[in-house]
């Protein structure tokens, strides 16, 4: 977390009061806060809000090229704010395959398969470690949120194998059981991050 906050970004404004750092969601109509696109606005807000805590402690760490005025829940609210949400129903949802749990400037990870077996999920990764950008220290970060709110994690060097492979250990588990997945992966020093990678469980 950062210091104090004070400014504007996308969809929403930071400002200190009493010493904490508020985050809070623009008003596009003053005169009447009730109306059905600012109602919306703020179920949105509230959305990807819950989001960010839903994923743990890793987007603290996965939006390390944000600007360093704001928080890493800021970061998140600002690349998934309004690209992640759909308005098109009574209310809104999140649409898991635009949400991204990671953004930088390391080149984006293919990830070919996201396997269920009896000990979790297997996901298959490129490492394209020879080309600009990559190196086989990377840090490669899988993450898997499952309907029941669960959450799976796991960390490794990318490596030098031209296909790598990344364990989410969870016995039992269904395709049917998993929300969402993502792989992304981090530099050495964690100072550079590639945009998270949707990744559909089969």
């Amino acid at each position: 977390m950062t210091g104090h906050m004070c400014g504007s970004m996308a969809n929403f404004n930071t400002y200190v009061r009493y010493g904490e750092n508020i985050i809070s969601s623009k008003a596009f109509n003053k005169r009447n806060a009730n109306t059905v696109s600012q109602i919306a606005q703020r179920a949105s807000f509230k959305l990807i809000t819950n989001a960010y805590h839903s994923f743990g402690g890793v987007p603290r760490t996965s939006f390390p090229c944000r600007n360093q005025a704001f928080t890493p829940l800021v970061a998140f609210i600002d690349a998934n704010l309004p690209e992640a949400i759909v308005k098109t129903g009574a209310v809104p949802v999140i649409d898991y395959s635009k949400m991204l749990v990671s953004k930088g400037n390391l080149p984006l990870v293919e990830v070919p398969t996201a396997v269920v077996g009896t000990a979790g999920i297997t996901l298959s990764y490129k490492s394209d470690h020879e080309i600009p950008d990559v190196s086989a220290t990377d840090e490669v970060t899988a993450v898997a949120k499952l309907k029941s709110g669960a959450l799976l994690v796991a960390r490794q060097v990318r490596g030098t194998q031209e296909l790598g492979l990344i364990l989410l250990t969870y016995s039992g588990i269904n395709a049917n059981d998993v929300e969402c997945c993502y792989l992304f992966v981090l530099n050495e020093d964690g100072s550079n991050a590639s945009d998270s990678t949707y990744v559909v469980v089969g």
